[in-house]
């Protein structure tokens, strides 16, 4: 059998060493000798002696998804071998999480990440309720994780004296030591009168850095999410 298909370009690699790699722009791949965590139904191919059991968030979790129609739903992929993650044709990226870090992320960019890191959905604060009731996963502890994003991600810098103003819609997350809070960018009335549309606003202040994907999520898209 010939063709491009079959060029090196498209053929996996063998797997060096255990853990998290980026087998391409749209997929990672997994060699998991042990236990990981992964986005329920991101699996697109595994092979070698794996086990998928769903795993369930704690009843916070779920009360919170509930509410706001974020959340982290997950699965744990246990044994020996290999698995390949990817979500739509999304663009993938591995973070890497060391001691101390701590990186929150919209649930609806987590692909698959080490079982050594710990994660909780939290309110982001300055959100409320009131505020859309932005709930978002954060990370900490020591490995890796993997990221999805519609296009390539913008990663801005954030200052104390340089706030970052990012579309919620678009934000897909920040690292610690950054303060969040709400902005109105205009008035209700300036909206009827045929505003902009970006209403609500998240700042950012502080020092670290933000990631925005570089669209909005649509009401469809949400619903698919």
């Amino acid at each position: 059998m010939k063709g491009d298909l079959f060029s090196s370009e498209h053929m996996v690699r063998p797997a060096v060493e255990p853990g998290l790699t980026v087998e391409n722009a749209k997929c990672l791949k997994y060699t998991v000798n042990g236990e990981m965590l992964a986005r329920q139904g991101a699996m697109v191919a595994h092979r070698g002696e794996l086990k998928f059991e769903h795993k369930g968030q704690g009843i916070g979790g779920m009360i919170k998804r509930a509410v706001t129609g974020e959340g982290l739903p997950l699965m744990t992929v246990r044994g020996r071998g290999e698995a390949w993650f990817a979500h739509e044709a999304q663009n993938c990226f591995v973070v890497e999480v060391e001691p101390g870090d701590r990186f929150t992320v919209n649930g609806r960019n987590v692909l698959c990440f080490d079982a050594t890191l710990s994660y909780e959905i939290k309110t982001v604060k300055g959100s409320g309720i009131a505020g859309g009731g932005l709930f978002n996963s954060v990370f900490s502890g020591h490995g890796r994780l993997g990221l999805v994003c519609e296009g390539n991600p913008l990663v801005i810098p954030v200052s104390p004296e340089n706030p970052v103003y990012v579309d919620t819609d678009a934000v897909v997350g920040w690292t610690a030591g950054l303060d969040t809070s709400l902005h109105r960018s205009q008035s209700f009335g300036s909206m009827l009168r045929g505003g902009s549309g970006e209403a609500v606003q998240l700042m950012l202040r502080g020092d670290g850095v933000v990631v925005v994907r570089p669209s909005e999520v649509t009401p469809q898209s949400a619903q698919q999410h």
